[in-house]
């Protein structure tokens, strides 16, 4: 059986600029989201327990808490598939950098 494989030199990938483009802009597009999702998650349990903020009526009987806390699961479905949009733009963009070494940054 003939290995038909072409060798991958992932040193050579690694240092093309458009593969130094991707990874800082992945990068920091990652790092940016899970800043927000820490700060306010942690939110919660900061104004629950040493503020009375959170503790005030906002609809009849149900307090504030109730509604950051419906908040945060909105807010992690919907970064979530706000990630998931950029994932596949950032795919998008592996696809390119893979066709560039592929077209002749291999050589």
């Amino acid at each position: 059986m003939a290995n038909d494989q072409k060798s991958i030199d992932y040193d050579k990938i690694a240092a093309l600029p458009s593969f130094k483009k991707l990874t800082k802009k992945k990068n920091k597009f990652l790092w940016t989201v899970t800043a927000i999702f820490f700060v306010v998650y942690m939110l919660l349990p900061v104004l629950t327990s040493y503020t009375n903020i959170l503790h005030q009526k906002a609809i009849g009987e149900i307090t504030w808490v109730w509604i950051y806390s419906a908040g945060l699961f909105i807010m992690t479905w919907g970064l979530a598939h706000f990630y998931v949009s950029r994932a596949n733009r950032f795919d998008h963009d592996a696809q390119e950098v893979i066709n560039e070494y592929e077209g002749g940054a291999n050589k």
